[in-house]
């Protein structure tokens, strides 16, 4: 509070100061504006960026004379030497289409030419979210060299980099203003649903490969920053409104809006603050895949149908099973257990466009006070970010987040050498709930399984002994079963719907609690100014982890669970031969509460050849790690069909669950009707998922294979990259290779316990009913088993390669056209560990392209962008299949009105209207057409 009232009395003090005001334009060689260009004042921190129309103004209480430089991205720089007070200027910039020149700090934690860069990076500016023809900035980036896109819904994608992909993208950092805004709980991204504004961007970088060195643990496959304008600099109301309709077969055509304001103001050289609103609402892509989870080929016309997007029918039983409790109970003839099937039936479950309104939202506001003590570049910021919507995200189910609110907050100490910041992230799970669970307790509220299950199997019998095949007796079973069943949309689905939506317990609600933090410091100190010999930085940070679902997700009904990890890096830089040669050397150490420590080194070189050092090579070697995520150790969350369960040894032992065995199969073994079990069970007394099926397809127990796992660790990966860039005869060439090793590397490992007997190696059932192996095998056979999903790590070495190549050249005058390609596989023996998923869910051939001018004519400029990759193999915790191969493209018009601030812009995505899928189980991504108008100051 205290730093608020500080803040507050300084936005209202009247500070005044020897002023310099110089104002000016800036133009093109067609004396054309050029909005965003950036004015600086040489050797100070004072500096203004160019108006819609060119205009600046710039104040500056530096001696006289003094020299201002003039940039902007695509054009050659200029300074101009001011000797007056009040001068006016009037700057034209020559063309100069060389984006390898511009200037990025992501790769060495250091500002540097692209060109200059010792790894791959790419890189987008004002300039190109302007020209973008996406919906979105962030939409926009699936265009950049190396990115994949995933969709899970309207409001949210994840990025992904290298391979093994997914949704919950753990492996993939994401830094906003230097604050990493990943769920707390969760560990992942959730797009830019607490980013930042399309109108505050001042430029994104991303760099594709492991960024352990100097980012830290989670900087395994990548790392993305999106860095915001600064108050001092870029000054006004800028305000854009977005309208528009987003089509699909399924959902139909339904509006889209997105509007957006920033403020911003320098007060006085000293003292600068900005607000930023964005609003954005729509209908999101409905889900409609209803192929059978496991089974191809399988429709609601089998009786144990699972579909991917209906949820309820995940609750299956064995029907013979059934009929024994029945005559157990006398409720049918014991005769008439043999005309029931030796097979499972599951309840009727509901389509997840009845589970859920479809509507994505997302409003963003932020804030943040800058203040500069001091006459140079030290600087003093407090920043504030609220994000709130609706999105739906895709884990082992799909989960609607209805009414899910994060906060950041940051106070920051940077100047030209150093940065000293910390921060907290809060969340709030809001409304959200999981459908699957949604879906079966609704089906509960109506009648309870044991219920259904016997309606089903003595309907079946009666149906049976009255002539009907089993295809005719199935479906008169389901029919009767199914009498009084709620409908969607009546009252008494509302009521029963809203009563499990709002209870967390997964035995009769759907519920999803969360209430995480995360505590985080970053420290970083660059030594250039006090070491002559070489540039060496040095820093650390600090994290400290609060999960709070109230035992919701996680194992902390009993409180929140606290861990903690820190690291420690430094850098060396320096320049050889006439300093054509840069070397760069780094090392980090990180240590999480759990686990042992991690160094992480990584060497590179780049050379530039030629004789003005126009051919740049780069080559780099690097390890990284990832430590398990908060998922990995301490999840324990019941998804249905399975329970996901994390390693952390305290994780297992806080787990447990009163499980029941059915008495007519199992009392003999069990001798109870109900049965505890811990994660300790899972891990060190179940069956391979993969052996369990192979046993109920052969019914040979020799099949069965004891699961051997251990606890999760850290996966470690040694990364190879070679590449080279040039500006050849007006043609921009960016290549580049890499090469990777993984070791340890984390995925899921499906494994069924049962509820009695001691698993072993292919068990003898001629062992007689008191072996403990026989119990095992008599517990898989009825029924009396848990299922699991483990976080573990595979022995089998894993190598993933692949290659870009991205070309962009001027072919006419101001017409533009880009290429990239990107190849990329992997390796992995899957017939060492048959049950572990590598999911590297990635296309091995992706190709993009771009064709514009944004100065066709007055103030008129348009842009088309195309895509296209080959299929590939998804792989989830959900749903597991092939993905197919998909064309995109995306169109836009632009119009600069210079009177009124303003540009105009028509967009289309997706222009070819074919439907396309990136995440298997989400909704097929139609058509997007909008209109925008931006006022800019």
């Amino acid at each position: 509070m205290r730093v608020y009232l500080l803040f507050l009395s300084l936005f209202f003090c009247s500070l005044t100061f020897a002023q310099n005001t110089i104002t000016g334009f800036v133009t093109d060689s067609n004396n054309q504006p050029i909005p965003g260009a950036n004015i600086k004042v040489v050797g100070d921190s004072s500096g203004t960026v160019a108006d819609f129309d060119g205009s600046f103004k710039l104040q500056s209480s530096k001696k006289l004379p003094f020299v201002i430089e003039v940039t902007s991205v695509g054009f050659g720089s200029k300074k101009v030497t001011i000797s007056s007070a009040n001068q006016k200027v009037s700057v034209q910039l020559l063309d100069e289409e060389n984006k390898l020149d511009e200037i990025v700090v992501s790769a060495s934690r250091t500002p540097e030419r692209v060109i200059e860069s010792p790894v791959t990076i790419e890189r987008m500016g004002i300039a190109d979210i302007k020209k973008s023809a996406s919906a979105t900035f962030y939409e926009g980036l699936e265009n950049l060299k190396e990115v994949q896109m995933n969709t899970s819904s309207l409001t949210f994608k994840s990025i992904n980099t290298r391979g093994f992909a997914t949704v919950a993208n753990t492996r993939f950092m994401q830094l906003v203003d230097g604050m990493d805004n990943s769920s707390p709980l969760l560990n992942f991204v959730l797009g830019n649903m607490i980013g930042v504004s399309e109108i505050d961007v001042q430029s994104v970088e991303l760099l594709p490969g492991a960024s352990s060195a100097l980012y830290g643990a989670n900087a395994f496959n990548g790392i993305l920053f999106m860095n915001s304008k600064s108050p001092f600099t870029s000054q006004g109301i800028t305000a854009y409104a977005k309208y528009g309709q987003t089509v699909q077969n399924a959902a139909g055509s339904n509006d889209y809006v997105d509007y957006g304001i920033r403020i911003a103001h320098a007060f006085s050289p000293k003292f600068a603050a900005k607000a930023n609103f964005t609003y954005m609402r729509g209908t999101d892509w409905y889900a409609t895949n209803y192929k059978d989870k496991t089974v191809v080929g399988r429709d609601r016309s089998n009786p144990n149908y699972d579909g991917i997007n209906v949820y309820g029918d995940e609750v299956s039983t064995n029907l013979k099973g059934v009929g024994q409790s029945l005559a157990a109970l006398g409720l049918i003839p014991v005769g008439a257990i043999n005309l029931l099937p030796d097979y499972n039936v599951s309840r009727t479950g509901y389509d997840e466009t009845s589970l859920t309104d479809n509507k994505a939202s997302n409003t963003k506001i932020d804030f943040s006070l800058h203040y500069k003590p001091f006459e140079n570049d030290f600087e003093i910021i407090w920043q504030s970010k609220f994000g709130y919507g609706n999105a739906v995200y895709q884990g082992a189910n799909r989960y609607y987040l209805n009414d899910f609110f994060m906060q950041q907050h940051k106070l920051e100490l940077k100047g030209k050498n150093f940065f000293v910041r910390g921060y907290t992230t809060n969340e709030d799970g809001g409304k959200s709930y999981d459908m699957l669970f949604t879906g079966i307790n609704v089906n509960r509220v109506w009648k309870d399984d044991k219920t259904w299950f016997g309606q089903y199997a003595g309907q079946y019998v009666t149906s049976t002994l009255g002539g009907a095949t089993p295809e005719q007796a199935h479906i008169a079973a389901r029919s009767v079963a199914d009498t009084g069943r709620l409908i969607p949309g009546t009252a008494a689905f509302k009521s029963a719907f809203n009563s499990v939506i709002s209870e967390a317990s997964v035995l009769s609600g759907s519920k999803l609690v969360d209430n995480s933090k995360i505590y985080h410091t970053d420290v970083n100190y660059n030594f250039k100014d006090l070491i002559d010999f070489a540039e060496i930085q040095v820093g650390g940070s600090y994290r400290e982890y609060e999960l709070n679902s109230h035992g919701r997700i996680y194992t902390d009904a009993n409180g929140p669970i606290h861990y903690n990890d820190y690291g420690a890096y430094t850098q060396l830089t320096k320049k050889l031969l006439d300093d054509r040669l840069k070397f760069t050397g780094s090392v980090r150490y990180d240590k999480s509460k759990n686990f042992d420590g991690n160094i992480s080194p990584r060497l590179s070189l780049v050379y530039s050849g030629g004789e003005n050092k126009k051919h740049n090579f780069r080559a780099s070697y690097q390890t990284g790690f990832r430590n398990p995520s908060t998922q990995d150790q301490y999840i324990g969350f019941n998804v249905g069909n399975a329970v996901l369960l994390g390693s952390a040894p305290d994780n297992l032992t806080r787990y447990s669950e009163t499980l029941p065995v059915s008495t007519a199969v199992g009392q003999a073994f069990a001798g109870s009707a109900n049965v505890i079990v811990t994660g300790l069970n899972a891990y060190n007394n179940s069956y391979t998922a993969s052996s369990v099926a192979a046993l109920s397809a052969s019914g040979n127990p020799a099949v069965l294979k004891k699961t051997n796992v251990n606890y999760v660790k850290p996966e470690q990966v040694k990364a190879f990259e070679l590449g080279y860039r040039s500006f050849l005869n007006g043609v921009s060439v960016d290549l580049n290779g890499y090469y990777n090793i993984y070791n340890d590397f984390i995925g899921n490992l499906n494994v069924v316990a049962p509820l009695y007997g001691t698993a072993q190696d292919a068990p003898n059932p001629l062992a007689g009913p008191t072996n403990a192996g026989t119990q095992s095998i008599h517990a898989l056979q009825n029924g009396n088993f848990r299922a699991y999903q483990l976080y573990t790590n595979t022995d089998v070495e894993i190598k993933s390669m692949g290659f870009g190549v991205g070309l962009s050249k001027k072919v006419y005058k101001d017409f533009e056209v880009g290429v990239n390609y990107n190849y990329a596989e992997f390796k992995f023996d899957q017939a060492k560990d048959p049950s572990f998923e590598a999911g590297f869910n990635t296309p091995k051939h992706r190709v993009k392209a771009s064709f514009g001018n944004e100065k066709l004519f007055d103030n008129f400029g348009f842009n088309v962008s195309g895509r296209w990759n080959s299929e590939y193999l998804w792989q989830s915790t959900m749903v597991d299949g092939m993905i197919d191969a998909a064309t995109v493209i995306d169109a836009q018009i632009n119009y600069n009105i210079l009177k009124l601030k303003s540009t105009i812009k028509l967009g289309a995505s997706n222009i070819g209207g074919k439907e396309y899928t990136q995440v298997l189980g989400a909704g097929l991504i139609g058509q997007q057409f909008f209109a925008s108008w931006t006022i800019n100051p």
